[in-house]
């Protein structure tokens, strides 16, 4: 069965998308715990992150690094960090996170609630500066 992941990916399902390429897309999370909370997400559905192909291991980075650097720009934060959990989801993804201190990067802290309109403007700050 096809994780939400692959439904995005394959347009099934929208997204509030950062960017895109070949191997990866870039969204937003949609139950977010700092404003900018993006999602990269490979374009294979593989489970865990270490079964990746080298070629996706190794171009994870290259194609996030913008993208954080973007949402650094656009929330002025400290830093962004990027975690790996994967069990909500059962598909390999990172989250990139806008983090001023360890509490921002905690994934059990209570979510944002943001309406459709706040996500597209998440996103259009975001993409104003990529």
């Amino acid at each position: 069965m096809a994780s939400i992941f692959a439904k995005i990916i394959a347009g099934d399902i929208p997204c509030y998308k950062i960017a895109e390429n070949e191997l990866f897309i870039a969204f937003l999370d949609i139950f977010p715990i700092q404003y900018g909370h993006t999602l990269v997400v490979p374009k294979i559905e593989i489970d865990r992150i270490f079964d990746l192909p080298d070629e996706y291991l190794t171009n994870l980075l290259l194609f996030a690094k913008p993208i954080a650097n973007t949402i650094k720009e656009a929330y002025l934060c400290n830093r962004v960090n990027i975690i790996t959990v994967g069990l909500e989801v059962p598909h390999a993804h990172v989250h990139l996170i806008a983090t001023n201190s360890v509490y921002d990067v905690d994934l059990n802290k209570a979510k944002l609630k943001l309406s459709p309109e706040e996500l597209k403007e998440v996103q259009q700050k975001i993409l104003q500066y990529l």
